[in-house]
C-alpha cells in the first residue's frame, strides 16, 4: 500500500538529483548557506509547500509545510558544507576545483535531497488520504554552528508530533546510539606585555596561562567519568614575536558529558583549572560560551517503526561501474588488506544495535528533547569512507549515492506514513519521551547568546 505513495520519488528523481547536485555545486559553510537553502526552499515552493523563511532570525533557516492539522510530521534537512574540503566529484585522487575551499564532506547535499524526496511522497499521501501535514525544516549550521539548538530555543518544532530524519553514512541501520551533551567555551587570558629578554620580570604571560590550563585539564582527564570528553584548540597565541611577553591568548574548549547536568558540572571543574592557571601566572581570565548541545534522546517505538520501513524499501545494489569506482577510492583510505577484501558498499540492512553512548554530539539532540525523533543511517558512501574527508566529497554526486539517497527518502516517508496511519505509535513515542526527559527541555544556551551569522 505504501509503495503507491512512495512511487512519486522515482517519478521525480531527476528533480531530486538536481536539488542535491545544485547544493553540492554551491557548497557553503555554517550560516552562509544562502544559495543552498534557497535551492531547497524554491523546489518545495514549486511543489506547493508553504514556505516560511528566516526562522529564529536566522536568514538560512526555513520550514516548508504541506497539509494542515495532525498528525503533524516533521522532516529535517541540512545543507551546510565544510571548510578545507574543495574536491572534484567522481575522482579517485585529491583534485581541487576552482572556487572556495569548501566541500560537502558530510553529505548534506544528499541529506537535503533525500529529505526533499520524502516530503514529496508525504505530499502524495496527504493529497490521497486528506490526513495531517508534513513540515520539512531547513536546518543550517549543523557543522560547528548548532543551528537546531537556536531553532529549538525559539520553539520552531512545537506542534510537531514526531520528527523523522536520516544522515549519510557507510551502513544501513536505524540509529540507536545516544550522543553526548556538550558545551564550547572560549577562555581569554589577559596579561602584561614586556620585553622578554630586557625586562621579563615586568611581563605576565597570557600564553603561559593557556599552556598551564591545558596541562591542568590533561590531569583532570584522569579524574572524570569515562564517558566524558575534553578537547581544546589554541585559537590565539598572542602574537608571533617570541621576544614579547604575550599580553593576551585564547583557547577554545569543547566539554562533553552524558547529559546537560553532567556537562555543567564538568565545565565548573574546567573553569577552576582556568582560574588556577590565571592565579599561577598573575593574569586574568574571562570566558564565553559559543555553543552548547543537549544529549540525544532515542525513542524505541520510533526505531522499530523506522526499521520496519527500511526493511520494506527495496535495497540499493551497486553496478559494476559503481563497484569499480568504490574499489579505486577505497585504496586511498589507508584500509587494511582484510578491509579491502570485504564488500565495497553495504549489502544489507543491519538490525538495530543495542543502545550505547557515543563520543560525539549533534544538534539534532535538542530537537529530540522537543518532540519524539528518530534517525536512520543510510549508506551513501563506500565502506571505510571517513566522514569530513575529500573522499566523501568525491562521492557526493555519484550514481550509487543517489540510489541510496532515494532509498533514504522512501524510508523516511515510509516511517512517517506508518505513524500517520497509526496515531497510537505517536502516543507511545510521546510517553517514552516524557519518561526520559522528566522536567522537559531546558535549552543549554545562555539566553543572551545569538548565532554567529557572518556579515557578507
Amino acid at each position: 500500500m505504501y509503495k503507491d505513495y512512495l512511487s512519486v520519488i522515482d517519478k521525480k528523481k531527476q528533480e531530486i538529483f538536481r536539488v542535491s547536485d545544485e547544493i553540492w555545486n554551491h557548497a557553503e559553510t555554517s550560516f552562509r548557506e544562502y544559495q543552498s537553502s534557497g535551492i531547497l526552499a524554491e523546489a518545495l515552493n514549486a511543489e506547493g509547500f508553504v514556505v516560511e523563511t528566516c526562522l529564529a532570525d536566522i536568514p538560512t533557516a526555513f520550514k516548508a509545510t504541506f497539509g494542515t492539522g495532525h498528525p503533524a510530521i516533521g522532516i529535517l534537512a541540512e545543507f551546510d558544507a565544510l571548510d578545507g574540503l574543495n574536491q572534484e566529484a567522481g575522482e579517485v585522487n585529491p583534485k581541487k576545483i576552482p572556487g572556495p575551499d569548501v566541500g560537502h564532506g558530510c553529505g548534506h547535499n544528499l541529506f537535503a535531497g533525500g529529505s526533499f524526496a520524502a516530503a514529496l511522497a508525504l505530499k502524495e499521501y496527504i493529497l490521497k488520504t486528506g490526513k495531517g501535514s508534513v513540515t520539512l525544516f531547513g536546518c543550517p549550521a549543523e557543522e560547528n554552528g548548532g543551528g537546531k539548538v537556536f531553532l529549538s530555543r525559539a520553539g520552531v518544532f512545537s506542534g510537531i508530533d514526531s520528527i523523522v530524519s536520516w544522515h549519510p553514512e557507510k551502513m544501513y541501520m536505524v540509529r540507536t546510539r545516544r550522543s553526548l551533551a556538550n558545551v564550547m567555551v572560549v577562555y581569554h587570558f589577559d596579561g602584561i606585555a614586556a620585553h622578554a629578554g630586557g625586562s621579563p620580570q615586568k611581563g605576565r604571560s597570557a600564553l603561559d596561562a593557556v599552556e598551564l590550563m591545558n596541562v591542568g585539564c590533561n590531569y583532570l582527564r584522569e579524574h572524570m567519568d569515562t564517558t566524558s570528553r575534553i578537547h581544546y584548540a589554541v585559537i590565539d597565541s598572542g602574537g608571533t614575536a617570541p621576544n614579547v611577553v604575550q599580553a593576551h591568548a585564547e583557547v577554545k574548549y569543547m566539554i562533553r558529558a552524558i547529559d546537560n547536568d553532567a556537562v555543567r558540572a564538568l565545565k565548573a571543574r574546567v573553569d577552576k583549572v582556568a582560574q588556577g592557571a590565571a592565579m599561577m601566572t598573575e593574569t586574568s581570565v574571562s570566558s564565553r560560551i559559543t555553543a552548547a548541545y543537549s544529549n540525544l534522546i532515542t525513542i524505541p517505538t520510533l526505531q522499530e517503526t523506522a526499521y520496519s520501513a527500511m526493511k520494506d524499501t527495496e535495497f540499493p545494489m551497486a553496478s559494476e561501474k559503481e563497484l569499480e569506482f568504490g574499489e579505486a577510492l577505497r585504496k586511498t583510505m589507508n584500509l587494511s588488506e582484510a578491509d579491502l577484501s570485504g564488500p565495497v558498499y553495504a549489502e544489507r540492512l543491519l538490525s538495530p544495535a543495542p543502545p550505547k553512548d557515543h563520543g560525539g554530539s549533534t544538534d539534532t539532540a535538542d530537537v529530540s528533547w522537543n518532540c519524539p525523533t528518530v534517525q536512520m543511517h543510510i549508506g551513501t558512501w563506500c565502506i571505510g569512507t571517513p566522514g569530513h574527508s575529500w573522499q566523501a566529497v568525491s562521492q557526493g554526486k555519484s550514481t550509487y549515492a543517489k540510489k541510496a539517497m532515494l532509498y533514504a527518502g522512501k524510508s523516511v516517508a515510509g516511517t512517517a506514513i506508518r505513524l500517520m496511519e497509526d496515531p497510537n505509535l505517536i502516543k507511545m513515542a510521546w510517553k517514552e519521551l516524557r519518561e526520559q526527559t522528566g522536567r522537559g527541555y531546558v535549552c543549554p544556551l545562555p539566553e543572551e547568546l545569538r548565532p554567529e551569522i557572518p556579515r557578507e
